[in-house]
């Protein structure tokens, strides 16, 4: 053991001998801006994770931190001088942009272990139009819209009172709850939705999706996983659950009026409801009415079983 750590400090040494190892660097740029209840706060970036959170104040405050874990002061300053990070206020609105000035110069710093994370605090009343090409997004509680869109990352929401809508071309999306029309879309993810308000419009084409209880209607659909949603409220249009691979379990209300065209290719059909069939009792199909028959709830998989519970 101890010759192993000799050879192992011998390493280091000769590594910083030859300028290999290094202890990081990093930039940090704070910004401030007076604004009102109301306003958006802007962001489009080139690189890096976002973050928002609210505060009681009438300030949009921004910290950006932007990190080369292998390198040195002098090589994040170079760096530094092929970026452009901007900010500016119209009225109530602040606008934060970082671009990249080179795109095959910046290819050699790839490598080095660069990070960007912008941390910005809000009022509570106010909303966000978030844009990054490569990083998570999180926003937290807020009283207003959320439009959030990343090329490589998640998506996570606290309690938001607007509508929501919300991309990624890689990683999962879940929203705490939702008092507007939820809208999103994830390349290769989960998603997960707790109580909406209004309606939901959820894709993935890669992941399950769970939703915990929607009040309107509900287009869930997703090429390889389960999905489990609730519905609360008597729904006015078309609901459609499909999947290419999994289980589909709907949770209605007990009141709910549907129409239910429900179909599998590998598993069963099964109902909590008291339904009248139209037409051939099978296995692996239901086309009946529920209370009466309302809205059609279209359910498919290719490769699971279908269910129909109470709520």
């Amino acid at each position: 053991m101890h010759r192993n750590f000799r050879l192992t400090l011998t390493i280091m040494i000769v590594l910083i001998g030859f300028g290999i190892v290094y202890a990081g660097a990093e930039k940090t740029v704070k910004k401030s801006f007076d604004v009102g209840s109301g306003g958006t706060l802007i962001i489009e970036s080139d690189m890096g994770s976002i973050h928002v959170e609210t505060s009681a104040s009438d300030k949009v405050e921004a910290v950006i931190r932007i990190k080369l874990k292998n390198g040195d002061e002098s090589k994040l300053e170079r760096l530094l001088k092929e970026l452009d990070l901007d900010s500016g206020q119209s009225g109530d609105n602040v606008t934060i942009t970082l671009e990249k000035k080179n795109d095959s110069w910046w290819k050699s710093f790839k490598y080095n272990g660069l990070s960007v994370r912008f941390d910005v605090m809000v009022p509570e009343k106010y909303n966000v139009d978030l844009k990054t090409s490569g990083g998570s997004i999180s926003v937290a509680d807020l009283q207003g819209t959320a439009d959030v869109a990343t090329s490589g990352g998640s998506l996570s929401m606290g309690n938001i009172q607007g509508p929501i809508h919300g991309h990624t071309s890689g990683g999962s999306i879940t929203v705490e709850s939702c008092q507007g029309d939820v809208n999103v879309k994830t390349s290769g993810g989960s998603l997960k939705l707790g109580k909406i308000a209004g309606t939901v419009v959820g894709h993935t084409s890669g992941g399950s999706i769970h939703v915990e209880e929607v009040m309107g209607m509900i287009e869930a659909k997703t090429s390889g996983g389960s999905i489990h949603a609730s519905i609360g409220e008597q729904p006015s249009e078309t609901c459609i659950l499909s999947t290419s691979g999994g289980n589909v379990t709907a949770y209605l209300a007990d009141d709910i009026g549907m129409h239910v065209d429900a179909k599998t290719s590998g598993g069963g059909v099964s109902t909590d409801f008291p339904v009248k069939i139209q037409g051939k009792i099978g296995g692996k199909s239901l086309n009946a009415d529920i209370n009466g028959g309302g809205p059609l709830l279209k359910m498919r998989t290719s490769g699971g079983s279908i269910r129909i519970k109470q709520l």
